[in-house]
């Protein structure tokens, strides 16, 4: 059975695609949600990071939460969260400002990762709406090295590890600055997508080197990348023309583009998604091959063919569901 974890900025949401049924987790009613993260080994437990209320675990599938870390992670705004394809007990959130913990435990314990802000470009870290602090905004663990994982500083840097976090790698010439979302994939070693507010870059080599394929984007303001379950070579991608565009539903206009190996980006307009005026960016998240989800304002959306037929899945949005932000989705078989 799939199970969606679906976080709007304000409320959470238990998906069942298969019965069309929505929980509403009301532990986390009027919360600044900022991100969500599950592993497929452990359906039923769940972690959610908020802006002003640190970080919550359910064990129960998202029927009841938790306050967890609150000894440990120093910062109350955790915004974002990872578990490590390797290890559902090994889990990893990033702060505002910009610190990494890990718990090897399954969220009980927590210990910080020293050194991120040690690194040489952190005094040019700043994140613009709140100038004077920056954040970890993804955290993105490799499938093919436990040790490696990619972190994103909004703004700044798109930084990495090899060791688990006891050493940090600053960022490389070709990088984005501003990453929000990152994609990997088990059947691509050394492969990372990355959507950035300064654009889009992909690289084939663990991040040494990165290329910026542009040609059918005409737009260069990325939220959320996703890559096909079934091939690591059909990517998705939700981009804006700025950051208001992006986030601000009364000034909104997002679009959902695809990218199938070498070929040009292409626009999926009139295939069942909600698109263009309106809509805030949509959060991607892969599901089984050939399925992608994505949530915004509009509600939430399911392909089964890559991308060329959406329909809507029940999620219950409540009464402000069109002024909200999609802040998290996982998809998990």
């Amino acid at each position: 059975m799939t199970t969606v974890y679906a976080a709007m900025r304000d409320g959470f949401r238990v998906v069942d695609p298969d019965e069309g049924t929505a929980l509403r987790a009301t532990a986390l009613d009027g919360r600044a949600l900022e991100c969500v993260a599950a592993h497929p080994d452990r359906p039923d437990r769940v972690f959610v990071g908020t802006f002003e209320s640190g970080l919550w675990r359910a064990v129960d599938g998202g029927e009841s939460f938790e306050r967890v870390g609150a000894d440990a992670v120093e910062q109350d705004a955790v915004m974002a969260a990872a578990v490590s394809p390797h290890d559902p007990d090994r889990v990893w959130v990033g702060t505002e400002p910009s610190r990494v913990y890990r718990s090897d435990d399954g969220g009980d314990t927590w210990t910080r990762r020293d050194g991120l802000t040690d690194l040489p470009s952190s005094d040019g870290w700043a994140f613009p709406p709140r100038p004077h602090t920056h954040h970890v905004r993804w955290i993105e663990p490799d499938p093919h090295h436990p040790g490696r994982l990619s972190v994103a500083v909004e703004a700044g840097a798109l930084v990495t590890t090899d060791d688990g976090g006891d050493t940090w790698h600053d960022r490389v010439a070709g990088s984005r600055r501003d990453t929000h979302s990152m994609a990997t994939h088990p059947d691509a070693p050394g492969r990372v997508w990355c959507a950035a507010g300064d654009g889009y870059a992909e690289t084939a080599d663990g991040g040494e080197t990165w290329t910026h394929p542009q040609s059918g984007l005409d737009r260069t303001y990325c939220w959320s990348v996703a890559v096909d379950a079934g091939d690591p070579e059909t990517v998705l991608l939700s981009v804006a023309r700025s950051a208001r565009e992006a986030h601000s539903a009364d000034r909104a206009e997002t679009y959902v583009y695809r990218r199938v190996g070498d070929a040009e980006w292409e626009r999926l307009d009139g295939r069942g998604l909600p698109m263009g005026g309106g809509v805030t960016r949509p959060v991607l998240a892969a599901g089984d091959a050939g399925e992608c989800y994505a949530l915004s304002n509009r509600g939430l959306y399911r392909t089964a063919d890559a991308g060329d037929s959406w329909a809507e899945v029940a999620l219950d949005r409540g009464e402000r569901g069109r002024e909200q932000t999609a802040r998290g989705l996982v998809v998990v078989p």
